[in-house]
């Protein structure tokens, strides 16, 4: 064996070794935990609540960064290209995992992420104007039907978007499209009237539907939410199928240690099983994810069917960034 092999085994070597000493004695600084929308929306409030519980078991602060821009794209952007060192994630969903590949991205959703946990599963929600003449899904299809091309529907990101035209899909009517840059003004013209149909999250929707300036038409999932269960499923309103998904995950650069992943999934996982967390979500319109999907085994599989699920239908929809 040459020196210069042997001198190159040793620097692989140092490498592994310094590599699994960073990994045992992580974190020794704060972590910036990136939220790729501005401050205030549901996203962020959800961020801080699980950074500041995460704070002591990792012994470290949790610093919110808010990147917004380009439906999330920017912000997932600069996680994919941090060093794999577990001091750069972001608190992720469908919009920025799933729904971004309108966009023109230079990274890979599948391939240059590491999935720290599923945190929660977030209704969707769609919501309309106080004084539409239709109180439920049933209701609304049959008005529609008998008043076409009348109803205004917000496209305000790439989950409202793909909503509408699987809706128009499965009732075989159609939308007027109307793009916002964002669920906060939309759900202001909502409640001024100037709009009729908006699909939001329900940590969104909630405190107008509970003060009575707007009303619920259905939950765009398959089951009703521990969180909401008052109102509906699509089902229930006579259109099986119209699901909608929302959620929020850890993700990591491709390539952080394992051990580091198991670290910040260890303190997630406590912070989520705290019942002040819990009784936060729950306010929100939030649902804790499983024990299951909360493992990065549980995240992965969880992104990889909403990827098999939606990609499709977002391509055949033709759905592009507005």
């Amino acid at each position: 064996m040459t020196k210069r092999v042997v001198a190159l085994a040793l620097i692989a070597l140092a490498g592994i070794v310094c590599a699994q000493a960073q990994a045992q004695t992580f974190p020794s600084r704060q972590i910036t935990l990136i939220v790729p929308f501005p401050p205030g929306g549901s996203t962020d409030v959800a961020a801080r609540i699980l950074a500041e519980r995460m704070r002591a078991p990792l012994g470290q602060p949790v610093i919110i960064e808010n990147v917004g821009g380009a439906g999330g794209s920017i912000a997932v952007g600069r996680v994919a290209r941090a060093a794999p060192d577990g001091y750069t994630i972001d608190i992720g969903q469908w919009d920025t995992h799933v729904g971004s590949i309108i966009y023109k991205l230079d990274y890979d959703l599948q391939k240059d992420f590491e999935p720290v946990g599923l945190i929660s599963n977030n209704p969707q929600l769609m919501v309309a104007k106080k004084d539409l003449p239709a109180d439920n899904l049933k209701d609304l299809v049959a008005w529609m039907k008998a008043n076409p091309g009348k109803i205004n529907f917000v496209n305000q990101n790439a989950a409202a978007n793909v909503s509408g035209v699987l809706f128009e899909k499965l009732t075989g009517q159609k939308v007027h499209f109307i793009p916002y840059r964002g669920a906060g003004p939309a759900m202001t013209d909502l409640v001024s009237g100037q709009v009729d149909l908006l699909v939001v999250q329900g940590a969104v929707a909630l405190s107008q539907i509970r003060a009575g300036k707007i009303k619920a038409i259905a939950n765009l999932s398959a089951r009703r939410s521990a969180s909401m269960p008052d109102i509906p499923t699509s089902d229930e309103g006579g259109v099986p199928g119209l699901y909608m998904s929302g959620w929020f995950g850890f993700f990591a650069p491709k390539g952080t240690p394992k051990e580091v992943i198991a670290t910040l999934n260890k303190a997630m996982v406590e912070a989520l099983a705290d019942p002040m967390v819990k009784a936060r979500f729950t306010e929100l319109g939030l649902d804790v994810a499983s024990r299951e999907q909360q493992t990065p085994q549980g995240l992965a599989a969880f992104q990889k069917a909403e990827i098999d699920k939606w990609w499709p239908i977002i391509k055949e929809a033709g759905v592009t960034a507005q």
